[in-house]
């Protein structure tokens, strides 16, 4: 349990950089192109993965009913949901984009309640109101008008909360490289073919070598991003982990501060908020337990 807690932690500090530097990424490429030649490098690397850790015997061994199921998380997580999120995020602002994103824990505790039985207590919804807080306050800056790209990320988090119960089910009887894998491999596959249909592949030739750095640079993002999240997925409640996930948002918010030489207070208050939000979620005395697991986890590593 306490080995999940420490890999989605890891997934949320990944993730925060990532949303900041994948905006940079779709800036310099055209958005659909970039989606699949990062997650057609991840899909490479894990599937290297898999052969070098000698799990590619697990996948000879699959059920056609797992087949199934890997091939609908590549579907609902590894490819619409990419192409919605990297186009919406070429349209709009990088905060707002992480907003919107951040808001796939309301959804995947209402599935997670309805699928998996898990258990939504009191602690539970008082700390989604201090995480909604905090979010509206980091989007308290922005329009609060909503444009396509907006509408895309959105559409793109209850993809993504569908895909993760979806894998949490997975995960009771696959390990997690495999969903992972399946995940990133059938994905890729099914953004191909997207890309075949509306007649974009013909962009490839055109890329040049800063477009294709932004690719290399966010494909490693997405590799630790995919082989943490799923790690720690597999052992805590999915509506939990994505919880967590929300400790990106202010890091998102830190950079794009930083990027900008914009601080203010209301940024501190509602990243406070969203740790607060995440603590009782967590529960305080559990809290503090997970504090100390990680700091021996760290030590030990170090």
């Amino acid at each position: 349990m306490k080995k999940g807690y420490f890999f989605v932690f890891l997934t949320a500090i990944i993730s925060g950089f990532s949303i900041f530097i994948n905006r940079f990424g779709v800036e310099v490429l055209n958005p659909y192109l970039f989606t699949w030649l990062k997650n057609s490098s991840v899909a490479l690397l894990l599937t290297s993965l898999l052969f070098s850790l000698r799990d590619w015997r697990i996948v000879k061994k699959l059920t056609k009913k797992q087949w199934l199921l890997l091939s609908v998380i590549g579907l609902v997580g590894g490819s619409i949901p990419f192409l919605l999120f990297f186009k919406g995020l070429s349209l709009t602002n990088v905060v707002m984009g992480s907003f919107l994103h951040k808001t796939m824990f309301i959804y995947v505790a209402v599935l997670s309640f309805i699928f998996l039985k898990e258990k939504i207590d009191k602690s539970f919804l008082l700390g989604g109101v201090f995480l909604s807080l905090g979010n509206l306050l980091l989007f308290n800056g922005l329009s609060f008008s909503i444009n396509r790209g907006d509408l895309l990320i959105l559409l793109a988090a209850l993809f993504w909360a569908i895909e993760n119960t979806i894998s949490k089910y997975a995960l009771r009887e696959l390990p997690s490289r495999i969903v992972a894998w399946g995940r990133m491999f059938f994905g890729s596959l099914f953004i191909c073919l997207f890309l075949l249909f509306t007649g974009q592949v013909t962009l490839l030739f055109n890329i040049n070598f800063t477009q294709i750095s932004w690719v290399i640079i966010t494909s490693v993002i997405l590799f630790a991003y995919v082989i943490t999240w799923y790690k720690g997925l597999k052992y805590i409640p999915v509506s939990r982990a994505t919880v967590i996930l929300l400790l990106g948002s202010p890091i998102t918010t830190l950079l794009s501060f930083i990027w900008t030489r914009q601080i203010n207070l209301e940024g501190i208050f509602a990243s406070f908020l969203i740790v607060l939000g995440v603590i009782f979620v967590l529960g305080l005395k559990e809290t503090w337990k997970l504090i100390n697991e990680l700091k021996k986890t760290i030590y030990a590593r170090v």
